[in-house]
């Protein structure tokens, strides 16, 4: 949050439990959570209020990468709840078999965008159970920017050929961990393991800073008209942070749906087709066989 010079928040008054409520921990100080998943159920939270645009963050600890196939942590930002052509804007996480490391992706629909996935995919430069680190949601009229501490990874751009595709509506903001064993982990292969549970997530530092939305007023055209993107210069992101955005997409990213020609013959109007990029990918968006063994090279020699 310093980073950004923006206030993060107490849990009261903030948020609230969204299921599995017996699995969600609150610290003494209300400054920081855990949230579990056992053989009984998962569990989660969601923001009180929705939000029209803002910038939204958390501190995530992952669980241990001892065995975490099939669990999925989310932190994301939708309006599904309320509206069948819902927005959502994600982080998901998703756990692996022992000795493989947790990956995830980011991804975004606009009123009920759900067929056209714009999925990518991603490895880190750390291991995310292993401390604390920042996941932020930069959400603006034009544009949306994920952010892993203060490293921009994915911008995307609204264009008018974009359409309803570009979320637009009041969200609000969720975290949950839960079972999804039928597709997590290498499509389903591998299962959740209760052994090793409970699988514990811990958050801190949660930021809700943003325009306070009612949805009622929203329809009946009575919502104040005040600017919602007053987000300082987070959106603008700076040549250093560019440089070290391009880094991470050459390194860690190994499924883009930019470069997945066989879903989509013709890119996706928001898509910037980067030469370098490209170069990286088959036809099916995924990390080319020899870059992914050329990757893999590069990590044992700097383990």
């Amino acid at each position: 949050a310093a980073a950004f010079n923006v206030s993060t928040v107490a849990f009261a008054g903030s948020f609230t439990p969204l299921f599995g409520e017996s699995n969600v921990f609150r610290s003494p100080d209300d400054r920081s959570l855990q949230i579990h998943l056992n053989q009984y159920t998962g569990s989660g939270f969601r923001s009180s209020n929705l939000y029209d645009h803002g910038f939204f963050s958390s501190k995530i600890k992952l669980p241990s990468p001892d065995y975490t196939a099939g669990i999925v942590v989310a932190f994301y930002l939708t309006n599904g709840d309320m509206f069948r052509a819902h927005d959502e804007l994600d982080f998901e996480f998703l756990g692996n078999v022992r000795g493989k490391p947790w990956s995830f992706q980011t991804n975004m629909y606009g009123n009920g965008s759900t067929s056209r996935g714009r999925e990518e995919r991603y490895h880190l430069w750390f291991d995310p159970s292993h401390e604390l680190h920042s996941y932020s949601i930069l959400w603006t009229t034009k544009k949306i920017i994920f952010f892993v501490d203060d490293v921009p990874i994915r911008e995307i751009t609204k264009k008018v050929e974009m359409g309803g595709d570009f979320p637009a509506k009041p969200m609000a903001l969720y975290a949950t961990v839960w079972d999804a064993s039928s597709w997590a982990t290498s499509g389903g292969k591998y299962k959740v393991n209760y052994k090793y549970a409970p699988f514990v997530v811990e958050f801190s530092d949660l930021v809700l800073h943003g325009c306070i939305s009612d949805p009622l007023e929203e329809v009946v055209g009575t919502a104040p008209q005040n600017s919602c993107d007053d987000v300082g210069d987070i959106a603008d992101i700076k040549p250093k942070q560019r440089a070290a955005m391009n880094k991470f997409r050459l390194t860690y990213m190994y499924y883009c749906y930019c470069y997945h020609d066989l879903r989509y013959s013709t890119p996706l109007p928001e898509c910037v087709i980067d030469a370098a990029e490209k170069r990286l990918f088959s036809e099916s968006g995924e990390v080319s066989v020899q870059e992914r063994q050329r990757r893999q090279r590069r990590w044992k020699k700097a383990a």
